[in-house]
């Protein structure tokens, strides 16, 4: 590992890559990359790598890459001389994923491989490094995801099964105006059971990027004329809605079904955290051909440091739990448009209160599908 420091290297960019000289390719990648050649001196160290060790590429390159990274395992132990990746078997090809550490207490994931000559030494030895945080985070998100479908599917399985249990038992002491009062409670349960499952399957197909678009055209102020009438046949009073249309909006090519459920979302959001009236605003996009949708509400609005948390999973308004709500809805709102091409932003809208602004590009009639 010691021995006389050899001139520096800059890693090389390859022939036909696309890249100027002086760039490096892998600096491409969001993962971590270290490359050692068969004298185990750094090649290579990207951007990636530069930001998760806080080492400059400078100083790693043409340095032994286990000076550069002197990992050790949760018990301390040295981490490349439990390996050895140089000596020992010379049929190894790669190492799995494990949690390491550098001396500063640093956490990274990480992999390694081997690029071996026909006599089966090692020509280049990768290591590639992850930050071991945004999986920590990740693993945190879903024990949330999980602690929450427990909490919000328990109080509604919780009424059904009282309510047809009560009713089994004692079907014939109750007339039949409590008998409906019940089933009525039992049948809004199920529907908020089915609501949440629909809800964790979108943020699923988000994640995993399988958002399905069935694109066809879209008559946009139609669509939030639809939800005001949904709203006000589910009990809100009309004059709580005013809506606006400005300028001559181009052809849309949109999912109509993952519209309704984008203005569904933000209405009940603003009719729900806000007050006052609830403004729907569409519009021409001043920046791109395309559509601009504002909901608006008189309430408080939402606080500045938390405008950056909004659209994350589990956030949720002032009113927090005492409103109701998994915290997913914003969540899903962001997917969906995203999912179009678009882009959502919130800031304080002119009366006060927030204001949810989404863009939809205008899309062609060969990009739908």
């Amino acid at each position: 590992m010691g021995g006389e420091e050899p001139p520096r290297v800059a890693a090389r960019v390859p022939a036909g890559s696309g890249a100027r000289p002086g760039e490096n390719p892998a600096d491409d990648l969001p993962d971590g990359l270290l490359v050692a050649d068969r004298d185990a001196r750094v090649v290579l160290f990207n951007a990636a790598a530069v930001r998760m060790t806080g080492i400059t590429a400078e100083a790693a390159l043409g340095i032994d890459f286990r000076d550069v990274l002197p990992l050790h395992d949760a018990e301390g132990r040295d981490w490349w001389k439990c390996l050895a990746p140089y000596d020992g078997l010379g049929t190894r090809t790669r190492h799995p994923e494990r949690v390491l550490f550098l001396p500063g207490g640093t956490e990274l994931l990480v992999t390694a491989a081997y690029r071996r000559d026909p006599g089966g030494k090692v020509e280049r030895f990768s290591v590639c490094l992850r930050d071991a945080a945004h999986r920590t985070r990740q693993e945190r998100d879903r024990a949330d995801l999980v602690s929450t479908v427990a909490h919000e599917l328990r109080s509604p399985l919780t009424s059904v099964k009282g309510f047809t249990a009560t009713l089994l038992a004692k079907w014939h002491r109750f007339n039949d105006d409590q008998k409906r009062v019940m089933l009525e409670t039992v049948n809004a349960d199920a529907d908020r059971v089915t609501r949440l499952i629909t809800e964790l399957l979108d943020v699923s197909r988000i994640e995993a990027g399988r958002l399905e678009m069935r694109r066809q055209v879209v008559d946009l102020p139609d669509e939030v004329r639809k939800v005001i009438a949904g709203r006000v046949a589910a009990g809100d009073a009309a004059d709580r809605f005013r809506f606006e249309t400005r300028g001559e909006l181009p052809e849309m090519w949109l999912d109509p079904d993952k519209v309704d459920q984008i203005l569904g979302n933000l209405v009940e959001n603003a009719v729900r955290h806000g007050a006052g009236t609830v403004t729907i605003v569409v519009e021409p996009d001043v920046h791109e051909e395309g559509a601009a949708v504002s909901v608006r509400d008189e309430g408080e609005g939402i606080p500045p440091e938390a405008v950056q948390r909004v659209f994350r999973q589990f956030w949720r308004g002032p009113g927090g739990n005492r409103r109701g709500g998994t915290g997913l809805g914003l969540y899903i709102v962001k997917g969906l448009v995203e999912a179009h091409g678009g882009t959502i932003t919130v800031r304080r809208a002119p009366g006060g209160g927030a204001e949810f602004r989404f863009t939809m590009p205008a899309g062609a009639p060969d990009y739908a599908g």
